[in-house]
């Protein structure tokens, strides 16, 4: 009979003191819901609450646009809109008595449109507004630290003693 030899390895992981990453964070799970309500009444607030300071213009820009728009849109829709029933009062001395009844009617149709569009994307902006300050506050209590790693890393062969090469992805806890 012949002999049967059985090699065994053992590896020693030096112990590492880790913190425990929920305590040393503090998270809220009401931060989201904070921002959010934040957000909600006065736009740009929930973004100040998260510290992203740089949003709050384009918060502004976006739904400042929209609402412009939306009150020309409307303010052009009341004078077409006006001149028409004026037309159709019999009266033709407005300031649109360059145009028949028929552009009026179109002019009328196009404006109302677009403040319809512009009422649509202030409200998109308004709603969009609350989302990114709730999913910012969320996203703000991920804990991105050195215990989180994803890192190449070459092992020595234990028998040959020649370079194994692998990934490691570790979490300490």
């Amino acid at each position: 009979m012949g002999n049967i030899f059985v090699f065994a390895q053992s590896k020693t992981i030096p112990s590492q003191t880790v913190k425990d990453s929920l305590k040393s964070n503090n998270i809220d799970p009401l931060t989201p819901a904070k921002a959010a309500f934040y957000s909600a009444v006065l736009p740009g607030l929930g973004q100040a609450y998260n510290k992203k300071y740089w949003k709050i213009p384009l918060v502004y820009g976006a739904i400042g646009t929209s609402l412009y728009f939306y009150i020309t849109s409307n303010a052009k829709y009341q004078d077409y809109r006006g001149a028409y029933k004026r037309r159709l009062e019999g009266y033709s001395d407005d300031k649109f008595s360059y145009l028949d009844t028929n552009r009026l009617i179109t002019a009328q149709k196009f404006y109302q449109r677009n403040r319809d569009l512009s009422a649509l994307f202030v409200a998109g902006f308004y709603a969009l507004n609350i989302i990114d300050a709730n999913v910012d506050a969320a996203l703000i209590q991920f804990n991105v630290n050195e215990n989180l790693s994803f890192q190449p890393t070459v092992y020595p062969d234990a028998v040959t003693f020649k370079a194994n090469v692998g990934l490691t992805l570790s979490y300490n806890f």
